[in-house]
């Protein structure tokens, strides 16, 4: 039987020190990072989503990283396209695949080669579900995916509209729950040798680094990148502006709440958002936790990744030999 090609795979909550350990994994293993985040991927996005520069990327190739236009819808569908042709690209290259980022839907639907047929644009079920969101608000929208979908309401915020849509959309269509549908998929052999590490640590820890960054971004002229996206027309109603830190800025320069009052909410709705990247973590399959320890200091950062590197590669070696 034809050996599997090997892929690794790093995810974990927002925050959680994903981007540094990446680099290292990617200088250890020689692998290119393909990056799993739902806003990284939008130009002019570079705050509000901690994208990495080209100056932290230290010569270590990135892909999936300013490709698409913030009008651009990006989609698990058009994700795991993307995700695909850059993996046979990193393999004629002779180098290893490295899978990073917070988006576990996407994850798995690259690990598990799910089935996905590429979105139209003229459904009509959709868009009764559209004009239903607008009648009723999100809130109510996600109670009916609740009413149906107990499993992926959970794990769907009732923000995020585009998803609450098209859970009830499959639900409606198929006559049985997306969550359902994704755990079948789940049980489908993968075509790769993966190893999938989940970056943990203590929730206080969590949240506090959580509370940190928010404040970095802020000082970082967050406020001014999204002024710049609106006067260059771009509206909360696009997909890539209901991202966190976008969505709570243009309320406020909208003249809707306070800046204080922002900065309180993305601060409160990053909290929420990492927890459900967590429950969404702890129920994949063969995942690798990763528990990082609380560093007070740099030097103390600097010994804890090499301890991570160490447990890392005890796994990572089983898939490269």
């Amino acid at each position: 039987m034809m050996k599997k090609k090997p892929l690794i795979v790093l995810t974990g909550p927002t925050a959680a020190g994903k981007t540094e350990l990446s680099l290292k994994i990617a200088e250890r293993y020689g692998c290119e990072i393909i990056s799993a985040d739902s806003m990284q991927v939008y130009k002019y996005m570079d705050i509000g989503s901690a994208k990495i520069t080209a100056e932290e990327m230290r010569g270590v190739r990135h892909h999936l990283i300013d490709v698409l236009m913030p009008e651009e819808d990006f989609s698990v569908y058009r994700f795991v396209q993307m995700a695909k042709q850059a993996i046979d690209e990193i393999y004629e290259r002779g180098k290893i695949p490295l899978v990073v980022g917070g988006t576990g839907f996407y994850i798995r639907a690259l690990l598990y080669d799910a089935e996905f047929t590429e979105e139209s644009d003229d459904n009509a079920v959709r868009s009764r579900l559209e004009a239903l969101a607008q009648e009723i608000g999100p809130e109510a929208l996600h109670d009916k995916l609740r009413a149906v979908d107990p499993e992926s309401a959970e794990i769907i915020h009732p923000n995020n509209v585009k998803r609450v849509i098209r859970a009830l959309e499959f639900y409606e269509q198929n006559q049985k729950p997306i969550s359902e549908h994704n755990e079948e998929q789940k049980a489908k052999d993968s075509p790769y040798d993966f190893c999938y590490f989940v970056l943990n640590m203590d929730r206080a820890v969590l949240y506090d680094r959580i509370e940190k960054r928010v404040d970095a971004m802020v000082q970082a002229g967050l406020k001014t990148e999204v002024e710049r996206l609106r006067s260059m027309g771009y509206t909360r109603d696009l997909v890539s502006m209901q991202g966190l830190g976008y969505k709570e800025y243009l309320d406020h320069l909208n003249g809707e709440i306070s800046e204080e009052e922002a900065i309180y909410r993305i601060k409160r709705d990053t909290r929420h958002f990492a927890k459900r990247q967590l429950t969404w973590f702890r129920r994949e399959k063969e995942v690798i936790w990763l528990d990082k320890k609380n560093c007070p200091s740099k030097e103390e950062e600097k010994k804890e990744i090499e301890r991570l590197l160490d447990e890392i590669d005890g796994h990572v070696r089983t898939i490269l030999d």
